[in-house]
């Protein structure tokens, strides 16, 4: 099954129901949570830091709450800023799947400030694991919508099963 919600779009892709997802790692990886915050010119508080680490370490998609349950010493409201921050810096962007719940993930090295997000790949939701993950190496097709339609932005979601689950 195939879920579409709308975020940026600028390539095309062909998607077959036997196609398998590469994950191509993000250049972030190599970096380490500071040398990271450092390159955002971003204070290096704890919460961030523990935050980056995190975002560093997962491979999947993870929503505010179950960073809650990982970082129950910081409170909420300092959780959501930090989110907010690296939504604004370029770090993490917004992954919407079938739950309802917004889920982040780590962008890929060229998202900053200045530019969009650049998040126009596909994401992958485990219908087994309930795991979300971005799969950059799959673009978003154009959308040419009708005339008096203007475009904001555009999510596209496939479900399946992970290559963990198979």
């Amino acid at each position: 099954m195939i879920f579409l919600f709308f975020n940026t779009v600028h390539h095309h892709f062909t998607l077959s129901p036997h196609h398998s997802f590469p994950t191509s790692p993000l250049p972030h990886i190599t970096m380490n949570a500071v040398h990271l915050l450092k390159h955002y010119n971003l204070r290096l508080t704890d919460c961030r830091k523990e935050v980056v680490s995190i975002f560093l370490a997962q491979k999947q998609a993870i929503g505010q709450p179950a960073l809650e349950q990982q970082l129950h010493h910081f409170d909420r409201v300092t959780l959501y800023r930090t989110l907010s921050t690296f939504l604004e810096k370029g770090i993490i962007h917004k992954v919407f799947d079938d739950s309802g719940m917004t889920k982040y993930a780590l962008c890929p090295e060229h998202c900053h400030q200045h530019h969009e997000h650049q998040d126009e790949h596909i994401h992958f939701k485990c219908v087994k694991c309930n795991t979300t993950t971005c799969i950059a190496s799959i673009t978003i097709p154009i959308i040419e919508l009708p005339k008096g339609y203007s475009f904001i932005d555009a999510n596209l979601l496939v479900r399946g099963v992970c290559s963990k689950c198979q």
